[in-house]
């Protein structure tokens, strides 16, 4: 039952001094005391009546209410009949800890309300118990016999009339009864789920997300694809999936709460049928990886292709393009269990890889059938089939022309370029992630462009490994790049260290910055005006809305300055690079 129910019969006498938002505590029981120390015969969830016996001064108020916060009572009722008026002390301490409050009339004795909180909590425990054991049984008799986990589910809501999901570490939806969970809903719920996991709070974890609260109970990977005795929490938690109840389990009897974790355990056996069911093509990936690790010839690396397509596209006619996505997760030192470099986050990152390459946009069976991840060490290798796509040559354009053209293609064509791209894949799971990686961990992921045959395989494979070393130098826990990015100068910048970044940039930047702030001259704008318009001295003034002549002699203060030449293509190179490092 809840505190408010209490303060909603009239018959008990209480009047409400402090706390009015925690009235939907629940009450588990009720407890007499005039000891100045109860915490020995507290579990929780205690409405605590005192006569104020234990109070000498109002230096006692404070640390008797700590003991009752911090034992985790519902709330507190002092009786009026020794003292009259609750005291201002006892009242001050109850709003400090967010404990509930409550004044008893003298006309009302504690009998009274013990016998009335006994009653309802007894009778509510009873009738819930009854129902929960007979729908335990059904639950466990009718499990998920190849229907998947949409049958105990449909079971939770037509029997307990409970809404729940299966979500993935990344908040995807693995299955449901009823509508459909929206996709930034369960990205949030997962977030939660896995802040609390890794702060080590006891399962379920409670979430409230846009007014509605839930409960986290974790589906633990037990089977075949389990990382085995796991030492460290950090080896499991960005692959376990989750069951999200649309309830408030924290006023939960011990049997319903067995209930669910029974169904948690039911639905375990189902990932472990799913997981056994990728085997096959995490073996192809695993052949195919060893085979362009060991430099084999062609001609052996395209007969195991021809053997993974059917499996990866079944009914394609023609070779697929393949893509190669490397990532790797990364843990540094704390205070957990395993040391950092103990942590298995091989098999982890694995899981972890298969999950963010499926499209959430695509319905029925998981996309991620089509891909197929192996891993080596700590780094998951994905091999990722795209059917080919054929384009007809413009007119008075041949293929080798419209092939060499491809090298300039600016933002807009490389959005819509086929296949996987590194900041797509992880705009809609960074934010869990990233909560469950916390303050000590690190995913990066680099993507390869397509190639069409073996022998671009093992170049495609170092091309993800280059993108992902260049996403790691990035800051952030959740880092991706993209094939692209490796013929810029974005490549070069964040390696360069920090004190020659910093020197660099001081040396060129630094006059000017000085300049600006004591004449509000705005040489730094002018500076970045100028090189975007390629040193063109009448794009650059009609940017600024400025006279040309204007323009001639801020950037001639600013060589004045500096020291350099902005006619020379070196000294427009420096600045460049300067402004991007800054």
């Amino acid at each position: 039952m809840r505190l408010r129910a209490l303060l909603e019969t009239d018959a008990l006498g209480l009047r409400l001094l402090g706390g009015e938002d925690e009235l939907d505590r629940t009450v588990r029981g009720v407890m007499t005391t005039d000891l100045r120390d109860p915490s020995r015969y507290l579990s929780g969830g205690e409405l605590v009546l005192t006569g104020l016996a234990w109070r000498r001064d109002a230096a006692d108020s404070e640390p008797f209410v700590r003991i009752l916060a911090g034992a985790g009572v519902a709330g507190l009722a002092a009786g009026e009949a020794e003292l009259g008026d609750i005291p201002a002390d006892l009242v001050e301490a109850c709003l400090h800890h967010r404990l509930p409050l409550f004044a008893v009339n003298e006309t009302v004795a504690f009998a009274t309300i013990t016998e009335y909180v006994v009653r309802q909590v007894s009778g509510e425990r009873a009738g819930d118990l009854a129902a929960v054991v007979d729908r335990h049984r059904r639950l466990m008799t009718s499990g998920p016999a190849g229907g998947g986990p949409e049958v105990v589910l449909d079971l939770l809501t037509s029997d307990l009339d409970l809404r729940a999901w299966v979500l993935s570490p990344t908040g995807r939806q693995i299955a449901g009864a009823g509508a459909p969970l929206p996709g930034p809903l369960g990205a949030a719920l997962a977030g939660h789920h896995l802040a609390a996991t890794r702060t080590g709070r006891r399962a379920p974890h409670r979430a409230a997300v846009a007014g509605t609260t839930y409960a986290l109970f974790p589906i633990r990977n037990t089977g075949r694809g389990a990382v085995p005795a796991a030492r460290d929490v950090r080896e499991s938690v960005l692959s376990d999936w989750l069951l999200a109840v649309e309830a408030d389990a924290s006023d939960w009897p011990a049997a319903r709460l067995d209930l669910l974790q029974g169904v948690t355990q039911l639905i375990a056996v189902e990932r472990d049928r799913r997981d056994a069911a990728r085997t096959v093509r995490r073996r192809l990936a695993q052949e195919v990886l060893e085979l362009v690790q060991a430099g084999a010839a062609p001609a052996e690396i395209a007969a195991r292709l021809r053997v993974a397509a059917p499996v990866l596209l079944p009914g394609l006619g023609v070779a697929p393009q393949w893509q190669v996505v490397v990532a790797r997760v990364d843990w540094s030192a704390s205070g957990q269990t395993a040391a950092a470099g103990e942590i298995a986050s091989g098999p982890a990152a694995q899981a972890l890889l298969e999950e963010i390459l499926v499209d959430p946009a695509v319905s029925g069976p998981d996309s991620a059938d089509r891909i197929a991840v192996a891993h080596t060490g700590e780094e998951a290798i994905a091999l990722v089939p795209l059917p080919a796509v054929i384009t007809a040559p413009a007119d008075g354009e041949d293929e080798e022309g419209a092939a060499a053209g491809s090298d300039g293609e600016d933002a807009d064509a490389l959005a819509d370029e086929p296949g996987l791209h590194a900041d797509a894949l992880l705009a809609s799971v960074r934010e869990p992630l990233t909560a469950g990686l916390a303050d000590d961990g690190r995913l990066t992921l680099g993507v390869s462009a397509a190639v069409h045959s073996a022998e671009g395989l093992r170049g495609a494979l170092e091309e993800a490994r280059h993108a992902r070393r260049v996403a790691a130098a990035r800051p952030g826990r959740v880092c991706a790049a993209g094939h692209h990015e490796l013929a810029s100068h974005v490549l070069l910048l964040p390696f360069v260290p920090d004190d020659v970044r910093r020197a660099f940039t001081a040396r060129l930047l630094d006059p000017l910055r000085d300049y600006d702030r004591r004449h509000r001259a705005e040489l730094i704008e002018t500076l970045e005006a100028f090189l975007d318009c390629d040193g063109s001295w009448t794009r650059c003034a009609a940017r600024l809305h400025l006279h040309v002549n204007t323009l001639r002699y801020r950037v001639g203060r600013i060589e004045q300055l500096t020291g350099r030449d902005l006619s020379r293509l070196e000294d427009k190179l420096d600045f460049f690079l300067a402004l991007r490092m800054s």
